[in-house]
């Protein structure tokens, strides 16, 4: 149990640094520097203010300085950020495994987020997630001596790699000659492209930590869980268009925590 809470807290904490690259990165600031300060007034944000959850309720949700809201964005960070850190520590404990997934779950908090407020998925997540996840993969694990790569490892993260990218990418393409060129229907909101670059990018970094397999069952998985949203969107807003980052990453995550039982309802035993 004071693993778990260890794990928690830790967790809001990195939350926390998330959040400042979900707010910084799209304007391609630095997220070292300047340090944390209120976007509306630009007052430098102390330290006992900057804890995660607790300032945000002890400040009732409002800057000290200038008194406007802090979004809500900044504590839902934190506690997604700290749960599912709990639920990987569960599943695979004080692991290497647990390491691997928590960095892929850290870029994936990030490119949800921002998806959702800028419709891009930032090069330093996706790309940097992807060379990251690759040598990670290869490394067996940490041992006294020098660390160690192996074949097999630096082999399926490479096909997660093209797997991923190669499948979202080609599968854009399909489509965009279908519906574009022979059924010559019109742009979307100004598209030509179905499939944005970024999101190639980030199934291809799911691939390079979880290999080829889990990543066709991700993008298989991910319009499943984003019909919904994309109905609704469609009927409120009248757009056909939708960021769809977010609905990757979460079937990143379903499929890291219950492949098993995904494929065994794809695929029931006879």
């Amino acid at each position: 149990m004071i693993a778990k809470i260890i794990v928690f807290i830790f967790g809001s904490i990195v939350g926390s640094f998330l959040n400042v690259c979900i707010h910084r990165m799209p304007k391609g600031e630095s997220v070292v520097w300047p340090r944390s300060h209120c976007p509306k007034c630009q007052k430098r944000i102390p330290g006992y203010d900057n804890i995660p959850f607790v300032s945000f309720l002890l400040l009732g949700g409002k800057c000290r300085f200038c008194r406007e809201n802090i979004s809500l964005c900044y504590p839902l960070v934190e506690l997604i950020t700290a749960l599912l850190m709990v639920a990987l520590f569960n599943r695979f404990g004080l692991s290497y495994e647990f390491f691997l997934y928590m960095v892929m779950l850290w870029g994936l908090i990030i490119a949800t987020f921002v998806d959702i407020a800028h419709r891009i998925i930032p090069d330093e997540v996706s790309v940097g997630g992807m060379i990251i996840g690759f040598i990670m993969v290869s490394i067996t694990g940490f041992t006294l001596g020098p660390l160690k790569f192996t074949f097999l490892p630096m082999a399926k993260s490479a096909l997660g790699i093209i797997a991923g990218g190669g499948i979202i990418y080609f599968t854009g393409v399909l489509f965009d000659l279908v519906y574009f060129k022979l059924l010559k229907r019109p742009a979307i909101n100004g598209e030509t492209e179905s499939m944005g670059g970024g999101d190639v990018k980030l199934l291809a970094m799911i691939g390079a930590f979880m290999g080829w397999q889990m990543a066709i069952l991700t993008f298989f998985l991910a319009p499943f869980l984003g019909i919904v949203i994309g109905i609704i969107n469609l009927a409120v807003k009248k757009d056909h268009t939708i960021p769809y980052g977010p609905f990757l990453s979460l079937a990143a995550l379903a499929v890291l925590f219950w492949a098993d039982k995904i494929i065994s309802l794809i695929l029931p035993l006879r």
